[in-house]
């Protein structure tokens, strides 16, 4: 049986610092994004852009919301993290990325726990035909 990925609400959350810091980029840029790849340029830090400025691809996956803003992962990201939680916190300090935090001196960063995974959830595809909407 083929399961199919489906966004899980209480899959990512935010700290009150990173949604503090979220609202502050909103007021200045507007409507945003979060994209968490599984490649270079700080892969395993979740990077923010205005809603737009990111071309999602093919092998990305919405996997949640924080902050009014949609997350999204490369799905073999998703693959290999698929018994975690995460949880989407900032610090100071700036990231070799090109995410909107970068220019204040702050980084976001997931910190992460493992979760139950209902029986069948755990896994996922090898391919799904399937586009960003």
């Amino acid at each position: 049986m083929t399961n199919v990925i489906t966004m899980d609400p209480n899959r990512v959350g935010v700290t009150d610092a990173a949604r503090k810091l979220i609202e502050q980029l909103k007021k200045t840029h507007g409507p945003l994004m979060f994209h968490q790849s599984g490649g270079c340029c700080d892969g395993s830090a979740p990077m923010c852009f205005q809603v737009g400025e990111f071309k999602l691809g093919s092998v990305d996956e919405k996997v949640g919301e924080i902050a009014g803003c949609e997350f999204w992962m490369d799905r073999e990201q998703f693959r290999r993290w698929a018994h975690t939680r995460w949880t989407v916190d900032v610090v100071p300090g700036r990231g070799a990325s090109f995410s909107l935090e970068a220019p204040l001196n702050m980084r976001f960063l997931i910190r992460s726990s493992l979760c139950m995974v209902a029986p069948g959830e755990a896994q996922i595809p090898d391919a799904i035909d399937k586009k960003p909407a």
